[in-house]
């Protein structure tokens, strides 16, 4: 389908092409072709234009992640914690990073904000597979 959205994307006015909408799935097409500089230009001028929207941080923070620049995604995403108090996948995503980091007390500690704000079995599931936790595999088993 990501050549289905590539066509999509390419007959949209140029007037159109900079709505957050537009942004975030271009973000998605790109984060799929895995071609990550582009992906945080993306994310970063979607901020730029919507910074009320969770999306551009989580997305340009995963982006750095991706590069290899996973203390600056971190930093990035604990600097707008507060602007999005209810979003679980903030959280969720610093555990990671922190994780990643070698600090698994604070990627713990995270993953416990994450799970009050979403429920703990939805976490539980999403961190037992994802690589960046393998680390917390027995902190996420008894969460």
């Amino acid at each position: 389908m990501i050549g289905e959205a590539v066509r999509e994307l390419e007959g949209i006015s140029k007037a159109h092409q900079a709505h957050p909408d537009v942004l975030e799935i271009l973000w998605r097409v790109l984060a799929h072709q895995k071609r990550w500089d582009n992906a945080v230009d993306i994310a970063g001028e979607l901020i730029r234009i919507a910074p009320d929207r969770v999306n551009g941080w989580v997305n340009r923070s995963y982006s750095l992640h991706e590069l290899g620049r996973t203390r600056e995604a971190l930093d990035g995403l604990k600097a707008i914690i507060a602007r999005f108090p209810k979003d679980s996948i903030i959280p969720y995503n610093l555990a990671c990073y922190a994780c990643q980091l070698g600090d698994e007390i604070g990627a713990q500690n995270w993953i416990l904000m994450a799970a009050r704000l979403r429920p703990k079995e939805e976490i539980r599931s999403m961190g037992l597979e994802d690589p960046d936790l393998k680390p917390l595999q027995r902190f996420l088993k008894d969460l």
